[in-house]
């Protein structure tokens, strides 16, 4: 059902994200070289890291708010497995990021995931404008 995979796909990410979020405090604060990691805050692998954890985080809740939309409003939206498609796919952005800043890979990942969320959010506020009003909801 599409919709009930945005929410379960959301919150694993958003988990997965967050325990990422622990390897960056570590880096951070206890590994044995955190001065460097310290003193390139704002550039290179750490500015990447940082990047793929807030990226990933913000794209995994989309994808909750965008699942329980669509699963409330199935029956009055258009287009809902495209949307729902779109914003899973938009988890590739982060995704992409991590796999640049670890396994050297192109930035295409980073691209489609990009523009599928960027599609998707865009596809359901429009949709949203085309709701007709009902008066039962």
């Amino acid at each position: 059902m599409h919709g009930k995979n945005n929410i379960a796909i959301g919150f694993l990410v958003m988990g997965a994200f967050m325990l990422y979020g622990f390897l960056l405090i570590y880096l951070r604060d206890f590994a044995p070289d955190k001065q460097a990691w310290v003193d390139s805050y704002s550039s290179g692998k750490h500015f990447e890291a940082r990047l793929a954890h807030v990226h990933g985080n913000l794209f995994a809740f989309l994808n909750v708010v965008v699942g329980y939309l669509l699963l409330h409003f199935r029956e009055r939206l258009r287009h809902v497995a495209a949307i729902s498609w779109l914003a899973i796919t938009g988890l590739l952005m982060p995704m992409g990021i991590l796999a640049e800043v670890y396994l050297g890979a192109p930035p295409v990942f980073v691209l489609i995931g990009a523009l599928a969320m960027t599609t998707s959010v865009f596809w359901l506020g429009i949709s949203f404008l085309n709701l007709k009003n009902d008066h039962g909801h």
